[in-house]
């Protein structure tokens, strides 16, 4: 009997929903566990979807004296011993309530390989990381990173944020408001760019148990809104969200986006169709980013800010050579002046003596 050819696409539709039903499962999980538990389901399955573990991650690390200021730093092992590679500082989420940076640590598996060395970031949690302390925190991880980086592999001229939901906030808030990196003694261009996922950005009057444990102390409250620090000269920012979040508003990230591109600023919004709070932060992890947009979007940007640093710095260098060239030009030559000889030595026999 003739066998009869299989299907094509027949082990992809497996796969595919297989994938699917672990995606279903997982965000039942996510949203039925305990807090402490959910931070850590995507790491964990990302870990066993991640055929090659080939990072060294180091941590973690104290930046402070607080059990919640640490941070881990992943790079990947294939990475050159002696290359400053750009540097990926993540802040999580978890309603500046819960979550842990040992809990993202897929963020720096699938970020690392692509050539970042990356800091995942942790910060005091409510009631004692209520409003400010989480920024504290956050801008005391970035100077330790500029400070340290480099022995790790970073380079600490090209440091990026990058947070979700609450992390998001921090990350969008030390970018735009310099008080808290300028409060470290961090010069204004220490942060080249900032990606802020599904973040709160105006969230004014405060909803939610979340929002009142974090900020309910805060005065003024409109001091606590990143909102009001838009500004041209801000860091390029990429802002996305997820069309279906019920959980922190889209239109955080369509008014934030209106007031820095009203002055200027560098600023791109991304609006993810069939995409929510949570499985916007999926997509960085195996086996989720299937759909590859959330992760597409992020790197496609780290990229193009890396590949804009680097013709500017090119630029910068071509500059001072053309400047030293002028000031060579102008400058009027310079005229070559010697002492005076001394006269001829006379021989000892004829040296008259003085007086008479």
């Amino acid at each position: 009997m003739e066998k009869k050819p299989k299907e094509p696409g027949g082990c992809c539709l497996v796969q595919m929903i297989f994938v699917l039903a672990l995606t279903i499962l997982a965000y039942n999980l996510y949203h039925g566990v305990w807090p402490d538990l959910r931070h850590h389901l995507l790491d964990k399955a990302d870990l066993a979807f991640t055929f090659r573990n080939d990072v060294e991650v180091r941590g973690p690390i104290a930046y402070g004296r607080h059990e919640d200021q640490v941070l881990t730093i992943t790079r990947s092992e294939a990475a050159r011993s002696d290359a400053a590679l750009p540097v990926l500082v993540f802040f999580h989420g978890g309603s500046w309530a819960n979550g842990s940076p040992e809990a993202y640590g897929f963020i720096g598996r699938n970020f690392a390989p692509r050539g970042f060395v990356v800091v995942n970031a942790g910060y005091r949690l409510v009631p004692e990381g209520r409003y400010p302390a989480m920024l504290a925190d956050s801008a005391a991880a970035v100077k330790w990173t500029a400070q340290n980086i480099a022995r790790y592999g970073g380079d600490p001229d090209q440091i990026y944020l990058m947070g979700h939901s609450a992390g998001a906030y921090n990350a969008v808030m030390l970018g735009l408001n310099r008080r808290w990196t300028r409060r470290l003694g961090l010069p204004d261009d220490t942060i080249d760019g900032v990606i802020g996922l599904a973040g709160p950005y105006d969230f004014l009057p405060l909803e939610g148990e979340g929002m009142k444990n974090a900020f309910g102390e805060a005065k003024p409250l409109a001091a606590t809104q990143p909102i009001r620090f838009a500004r041209k000269d801000a860091p390029p920012m990429l802002l996305i969200t997820g069309a279906d979040d019920e959980q922190v508003s889209p239109d955080n990230v369509r008014k934030l986006y209106d007031a820095l591109a009203a002055k200027g600023a560098p600023v791109r919004r991304v609006v993810l169709e069939d995409i929510g709070h949570i499985t916007l932060v999926m997509g960085l992890a195996k086996p989720f980013d299937y759909d590859r947009r959330v992760k597409d979007e992020v790197s496609g940007f780290l990229r193009e800010q890396i590949r804009d640093a680097a013709r500017e710095r090119v630029r910068s260098e071509r500059r001072a050579r053309e400047m030293a060239a002028t000031r060579d030009a102008d400058s009027p030559p310079t005229r070559e002046v010697r002492d005076p000889a001394p006269p001829a030595a006379q021989a000892s026999g004829d040296i008259q003596p003085a007086g008479g």
